[in-house]
């Protein structure tokens, strides 16, 4: 469901005409929901493991390990990581695990949601199975790949940085007449001033924050509208009660999980991402390829993509005061947001293409296959 998922899916195509002839394994079927059913109606091969049970996902990988013979196996996410490790213990395959996130660092700790003790047990038998149980590892991010040389010592001559990139067809290009079109679709105002963030409700996206910060805007800029795209989380429960205790009904929306993506871009003025921690995130790229003006939290992954004073404006992380001064900034200035949203297009042209990172995840796995 997630930029993980919806990266693989838009690479696949560009892997098949490359020779790369991918199977991919599901640890679960969703089909209503992210990219399964597109892939699936694309002809790709999937297999779905159908167990809840980790050795029984474990038994069930390896048959189909032993089964297709591949030169190369690549997992995604701690779970399927885990899982692919223990499978592939003794067979004739290459393990790849991507590093997406920077899940590990202090800031992670804090999650009211989480058990510490337990989120450190986690961390060491990553840490182990990394070190013992993986060939090599694909990081999202510059900052993804510190991240694990520092707190899974992963040494770094194993860890090759490619970014994520998208497909511009999928997103298409932004204009007035599709925007026009785009705010009619999803019933809003053409003069409401639209803000929009894509992102689970979880702790680690900053949402309460950039709740608190239209709380303040609004009072001044009663026309302003907040879209959250994203599926509920553990952090759903404290976001409707702030949007209640703050009396913003008229001024945020909840949108769940959404398939209209771009379109949703496409009727926004100023994207807003204030997460605590990321690895790369994928929902900025789709932001800079509809040409948005962004505002981001002044963490390493986000400065790796945006450019300061140029395309985005970088506030403290978890701070609503400076996340409502940058909104104001950018709500009240027509000429700087045309600025930012010149740029942020040809930043998306000039690195994050699905050309060029599917032509650098080719050469990647070639490489590898070969050594």
């Amino acid at each position: 469901m997630g930029g993980t998922e919806r990266s693989l899916a838009e690479m696949l195509p560009q892997l098949v005409e490359a020779n790369i002839i991918p199977t991919i394994v599901c640890l679960r079927p969703r089909p209503e929901e992210g990219v399964e059913k597109e892939v699936v109606e694309k002809g790709f091969r999937v297999r779905f493991i159908s167990s809840a049970s980790f050795l029984s996902r474990v038994l069930q990988l390896r048959k189909i390990l032993r089964t297709e013979k591949p030169a190369l196996v690549h997992s995604s996410l701690f779970q399927a990581n885990l899982i692919t490790r223990f499978a592939s213990i003794r067979l004739p395959v290459k393990v790849i695990s991507s590093l997406v996130n920077t899940q590990y660092e202090n800031i992670r700790y804090q999650d009211p949601s989480i058990s510490a003790f337990r989120l450190r047990i986690i961390q060491k038998i990553d840490a182990w199975t990394s070190r013992h149980l993986t060939t090599y590892f694909h990081a999202v991010s510059a900052s993804a790949k510190e991240s694990a040389v520092r707190n899974l010592n992963i040494p770094p001559d194993r860890i090759s940085v490619i970014e994520r990139g998208r497909e511009a067809s999928r997103l298409g290009v932004p204009s007035p007449v599709r925007r026009q079109l785009a705010r009619k679709s999803l019933d809003l105002a053409e003069n409401s001033f639209v803000l929009t963030n894509i992102g689970r409700h979880e702790y680690q996206k900053g949402q309460k924050y950039l709740l608190e910060a239209i709380a303040r805007v609004s009072q001044k800029h009663p026309r302003i509208l907040l879209l959250i795209a994203g599926r509920s989380g553990s952090s759903s429960p404290e976001l409707l009660k702030i949007q209640k205790e703050l009396h913003l009904e008229n001024h945020v929306r909840f949108l769940g999980h959404c398939d209209n993506i771009p379109e949703i871009l496409a009727a926004t003025d100023l994207f807003i991402l204030p997460s605590l921690y990321e690895g790369l995130s994928g929902a900025l790229i789709e932001a800079m390829a509809l040409a948005l003006p962004i505002i981001a939290s002044n963490i390493p992954p986000n400065r790796e993509i945006l450019e300061e004073n140029k395309n985005a404006i970088l506030v403290e992380p978890g701070s609503a005061s400076d996340l409502a001064r940058a909104i104001e900034v950018l709500l009240e200035d027509e000429n700087i947001r045309c600025k930012y949203s010149q740029r942020s297009r040809e930043i998306f042209e000039q690195r994050f293409t699905l050309e060029t990172s599917a032509r650098r995840m080719i050469a990647f796995y070639n490489s590898l296959a070969q050594a």
